[in-house]
């Protein structure tokens, strides 16, 4: 049974479709920051008022102020579409009014923080979903995105700054925008910026630029923002999956496979393979290899989790079920035409050192003739064992 809310945006999706008649999908800017202060929301705004000045009919559909007295000025002037109360936990959230902003039909709709995660209870669980939702209505979209909320840079983002991500957005969602512009600002800036209470309050200002805001972390996120928009712009629209030829093309295309365990140290390999296939253009595909035998309760929701993440970096994911693993994971990286191949590893014991031909990972660089193959150490899980991959034994 649907929710009252979801009947009511259905409602005025219809009512858009009956007042417009069949609508071109709507076009999807973003804009895309390293650090919070960075200016992304600032710039939002500020190109909703150019819009508008030329006519453009401009709604904001959401807006993340935190209460900075600039990037609330900036609200003056424009249409603001009230939030929805939604009851979570004995409160009310304050969500974006999917369905105000399709009853209300603009040409255009400002929408802050794509990567935001909805209150449950909410139509969608993200901010992008809502957007979807626009863009298929045919309204035209600007929204914001920072790159510590990419899928494939978290584990990145998160040893630069201490600090994990608390929502993120498929990297897939952002590259298929029709554009993504970087908000850029030099650390030394940005960090005036913070010590003249531009971002945070005093006291939360001077913690911050003593833990989060230094010099070397923001100079490694704004560099980590420009690698990633120039790979994306490098690598263009994609109009094929993994797996499909190249017609016409007269090369062969980068696809790189990684091979999964079913253990926790997978996120880890999958966002490498995903940074090394993004860097070079190519496709990514995520491989469970293992014996036959159905894997334990808690494997199976590791893999289901890891297969999620995989399908958000755009790649693909497969199953493999063979009594010699190396063999049947070599086999599907040559009949998938894979030019690369991302293992992980595990501190090794001491036995296992001694006979360093008898490792499976071994057998399978041996065996890998026209693969290049990357071996990426995995650390102790937050219990202190080392996560146990097939391919470190």
């Amino acid at each position: 049974m649907k929710l009252a809310h979801d009947l009511l945006v259905d409602e005025s999706r219809a009512r858009v479709a009956r007042t417009r008649g069949p609508a071109a999908r709507g076009w999807l800017r973003i804009y895309l920051g390293y650090a919070p202060g960075a200016g992304t929301t600032c710039a939002l705004l500020s190109e909703g008022h150019r819009r508008a000045e030329h006519g453009t009919d401009v709604v904001v559909a959401s807006a993340e102020t935190h209460g900075r007295p600039q990037t609330e000025g900036l609200l003056s002037g424009l249409e603001v579409i009230p939030a929805a109360k939604i009851a979570y936990r004995g409160t009310l959230a304050e969500e974006m009014d999917l369905a105000a902003v399709l009853a209300r039909g603009p040409a255009m709709a400002l929408v802050d923080d794509f990567a935001h995660r909805n209150a449950p209870g909410s139509r969608h669980r993200a901010r992008w979903q809502d957007v979807e939702d626009l863009l298929a209505a045919g309204i035209d979209v600007i929204s914001t995105v920072s790159v510590g909320h990419l899928d494939s840079l978290a584990d990145v983002v998160a040893k630069i700054t201490g600090a994990a991500p608390g929502q993120s957005v498929p990297d897939s969602v952002v590259r298929a925008a029709g554009e993504v512009e970087l908000v850029d600002v030099a650390p030394e800036s940005l960090r005036d910026r913070l010590a003249r209470g531009h971002v945070y309050p005093a006291e939360q200002a001077e913690a911050a630029l003593g833990g989060w805001f230094q010099t070397g972390n923001l100079s490694a996120l704004r560099e980590l923002a420009l690698l990633w928009l120039a790979t994306a712009l490098a690598d263009g629209p994609r109009q094929h999956r993994p797996g499909d030829g190249d017609p016409g093309s007269g090369q062969a295309r980068e696809r790189v496979v990684v091979a999964l365990s079913g253990g926790p140290e997978g996120e880890t390999l999958i966002r490498r393979a995903a940074r090394i296939a993004a860097r070079s253009g190519g496709d990514l595909l995520a491989v469970h290899a293992a014996r036959p035998g159905r894997p334990a309760g808690s494997s199976r929701a590791v893999l289901a989790a890891q297969r999620r993440l995989a399908e958000s970096a755009g790649g693909s994911y497969h199953h493999l079920a063979d009594q010699d693993v190396p063999a049947a994971l070599l086999a599907f990286a040559h009949a998938h035409h894979a030019t690369q191949l991302v293992l992980g590893a595990t501190p090794r014991t001491w036995r296992a050192a001694l006979w360093p031909a008898a490792s499976i990972r071994s057998r399978v660089i041996r065996r890998g003739g026209g693969l290049d193959v990357h071996i990426v150490t995995c650390t102790p899980t937050a219990k202190g064992v080392p996560a146990t991959a097939w391919w470190a034994t």
